[in-house]
């Protein structure tokens, strides 16, 4: 500061002004303007109507398979991206490389052609399903296929959130606390769990959101029987081919106030975590 001015780091953005009403046309265009054009055709119908559709027997069976499946597949991936992030980051090993492309796989891999290729490998006479026929275990076309599906694309979300928190994480602290006499347990819970706990929060959500509106790999596998196999967005499908778009309408409106919320716990989780880290 010198002669009351303020002098600013140059930056490669020219101007705040510009720069952020770019930003906010973006975010409008692309995510409020298609929000606010379900809410209000949602609005547009009467409160019957809405609840009828949003909540009937057929729609709460699909909120219960979809929901659940997608929290389920994200709690496990949570533990397994977890396990499988610190071994990529801290060990080295023959095709150690391989097995870290591989992880971006569904990211790049068709929904389609995932689909596909896990009904071939969980069918009853597929590779997978042949191990799990004599306990008599049905992999495919069942709500366990949906599970199976949302496993697969769900799982690098949590790894590349993870990875490079583990990779800033300095090993001098675990040593550190080795020296102090503390176990691997201990070690774990008290020094690493709380710095990746932020992170692994993060990874959950976004294999969470990843996971609720997941199509194309889910229905090939999930046999899509209704109060059975249906996911919700199925449901959705189902009924614009039938040209019931006010049910349309409603169930998807359910189906983001759901994905919401539970998004909105767990920024407030992930904060908290980072709070308590800091303190």
């Amino acid at each position: 500061m010198s002669g009351g001015f303020t002098f600013h780091r140059p930056t490669a953005v020219p101007a705040f002004g510009p720069a952020f009403g770019i930003a906010m046309l973006g975010t409008g265009l692309l995510v409020l303007l298609p929000l606010a054009a379900l809410l209000l055709r949602a609005a547009g119908q009467s409160f019957d109507s809405f609840v009828d559709a949003a909540f009937s027997p057929r729609a709460m069976a699909a909120y219960r398979l979809s929901f659940g499946a997608s929290l389920l597949a994200a709690g496990v991936n949570a533990v397994v991206g977890t396990v499988l992030a610190w071994v990529l980051v801290r060990y080295r090993f023959p095709f150690r490389r391989i097995v870290d492309a591989l992880i971006d796989l569904p990211f790049a891999l068709p929904t389609a052609v995932a689909g596909v290729a896990l009904t071939t490998i969980a069918a009853p006479d597929g590779i997978l399903g042949r191990i799990a026929e004599p306990f008599g275990i049905k992999l495919a076309f069942t709500p366990f296929g949906v599970f199976l599906a949302l496993l697969f694309i769900g799982l690098p979300f949590v790894v590349r959130t993870l990875q490079p928190v583990l990779q800033d994480l300095e090993p001098e602290l675990e040593e550190a606390a080795a020296l102090l006499g503390a176990g691997r347990a201990s070690t774990f819970l008290r020094v690493v769990l709380p710095a990746i706990a932020p992170a692994a929060a993060t990874g959950f959500a976004l294999a969470f959101a990843r996971s609720v509106g997941e199509y194309g790999s889910v229905i090939f596998i999930a046999g899509n029987m209704p109060m059975v196999s249906e996911i919700a967005p199925l449901l959705i499908v189902v009924q614009l081919e039938q040209f019931q778009y006010g049910a349309a309408t409603a169930i998807a409106t359910v189906l983001l106030g759901a994905s919401l919320a539970v998004l909105l716990v767990c920024v407030v989780l992930q904060r908290r975590l980072e709070r308590d880290r800091v303190a």
